[in-house]
């Protein structure tokens, strides 16, 4: 059972997180709101996100899972406005979800999640730990889209670089330890990742929001963020580009 009203502008940035991996997710409710995990087609990243109860205008949920098509979810959104209230409800009997806004109302059936499973989120213990501001990442992430299909991150004690290079051009963004919200860092380490993963993951983030990067050599990103005025997380993981010698 589900029943809640929330604005259009969460539920589109939740949409457009998990559409970045998924077309199609298992939600799982519960009395304190809405988890999801997902891994995409390739197993190259996985998402993990959760949004409180305190995010909804209102929300009474019982302990359950639904599965939902993200791109119909997404048509729908486009009849709504920033800010607009919708409201979202699960008809169990008929396996459908309801939407409402605007006096508009669309029935959607709900997907069998029997072949949809929860991903186990693997534990890493990075040496770098840091914290950047997203207009620092979309700035970098901009540049290496006109360099190379790829994008290289670089970190350690003295700061952290977003580095892209493919034939004769080349692209740099250097920050400072000064210019991080955060540095921890006990080595020098170095990652190569597939840029339109890379871009895809922070396209929802605002220039203000503060991204939580954990990084070592040659092993997954990790990526976490809020959402949703803190009332949602999320955390990516993107596997790296292991060049060949």
């Amino acid at each position: 059972m589900l029943h809640a009203e929330v604005k259009s502008d969460i539920l589109r940035d939740l949409v457009d997180i998990v559409g970045t991996i998924v077309d199609e997710a298992k939600l799982n409710l519960s009395e304190e709101g809405i988890s999801l995990k997902a891994v995409d087609p390739a197993h190259v990243a996985m998402v993990d996100l959760r949004l409180s109860k305190e995010a909804f205008e209102s929300f009474e949920a019982d302990e359950t899972e639904i599965g939902i098509n993200l791109n119909k979810i997404e048509q729908f959104l486009k009849l709504s406005s920033s800010g607009e209230i919708v409201k979202l409800d699960h008809i169990e009997d008929e396996n459908r979800l309801v939407l409402e806004v605007n006096n508009i109302t669309q029935k959607m059936p709900l997907l069998d999640t029997a072949g949809m499973t929860d991903p186990s989120v693997p534990q890493l213990d990075l040496p770098v730990n840091l914290v950047v501001k997203g207009k620092h990442l979309l700035k970098g992430v901009k540049a290496s889209q006109n360099i190379s299909d790829h994008i290289a991150l670089t970190a350690g004690q003295d700061g952290f670089e977003i580095f892209s290079e493919e034939d004769e051009d080349l692209v740099r963004l250097n920050l400072s330890e000064d210019e991080l919200e955060e540095l921890n860092a006990s080595e020098e380490v170095s990652s190569l990742f597939a840029l339109d993963y890379f871009s895809s993951m922070i396209k929802s983030v605002s220039s203000e929001t503060p991204i939580r990067i954990n990084l070592g050599s040659d092993y997954p990103v990790v990526l976490n963020f809020g959402f949703a005025d803190g009332n949602g997380e999320v955390k990516f993981l993107l596997a790296p580009r292991i060049e060949s010698a």
